[in-house]
């Protein structure tokens, strides 16, 4: 049997654009291990063209990476997803310094958080794969909020680029299904500090 074989997993996506190439795969690779996927987006990965790729872009290779038709990207349609159409698990990769602190903070302003908050309204887990230049400065404290949270789980991370970036933080994209295992078991993966920068 797959490991996430009938489960509903949310995928969230925000506007780390830099890291949107790494994280959307991993929603192929959950579906290949048997998980529905259900693509959430907030208005920034929505309608921002960046360096990156254009908004358009990232929106079609999320629906094809999730096999989705239709991506959850309005307060409106990720509400169903706490009371009538409850998720196992909800993952964010990328999960900006923006969103993080509004998250800490119970603060809902996007599809991606309203899903993620509907999930732990149901004592389901949610899993932040995070990316943000500021994890190891101000928004130090609200990373550290959401660690000691119940039902919240990190993908492990590290410094991504200690010598020109050293406050910035960025998740092991590749960890996020052994992640995303142990959290619907109720374990956070470990390690969850880990070394990650560019030679």
């Amino acid at each position: 049997m797959l490991p996430f074989q009938q489960k509903k997993i949310g995928f969230g996506v925000t506007g780390s654009h830099c890291t949107l190439e790494e994280a959307i795969p991993y929603m192929k690779e959950l579906r290949e291990k048997g998980a529905d996927i259900y693509p959430f987006i907030t208005p920034t990965v929505l309608k921002t063209d960046s360096k990156f790729g254009a908004a358009e872009r990232w929106l079609n290779e999320i629906k094809q990476a999730s096999g989705k038709e239709e991506v959850i990207d309005s307060i409106v349609k990720a509400e169903p997803f706490g009371p009538t159409t409850p998720l196992d698990a909800m993952i964010v990769a990328p999960m900006t310094g923006n969103s993080i602190s509004k998250f800490a903070n119970a603060m809902t302003d996007s599809p991606v958080l309203m899903a993620a908050k509907a999930t732990l309204r149901n004592s389901n887990p949610v899993i932040l794969a995070i990316s943000t230049n500021d994890a190891l400065a101000l928004n130090g404290s609200n990373i550290m909020k959401l660690m000691n949270a119940k039902n919240i789980y990190f993908v492990p991370f590290g410094q991504d680029n200690p010598q020109k970036k050293p406050t910035s933080l960025v998740a092991r994209m590749e960890a996020i299904s052994a992640t995303l295992e142990e959290a619907l078991s109720g374990r956070q993966y470990q390690p969850v500090i880990v070394e990650k920068f560019n030679d």
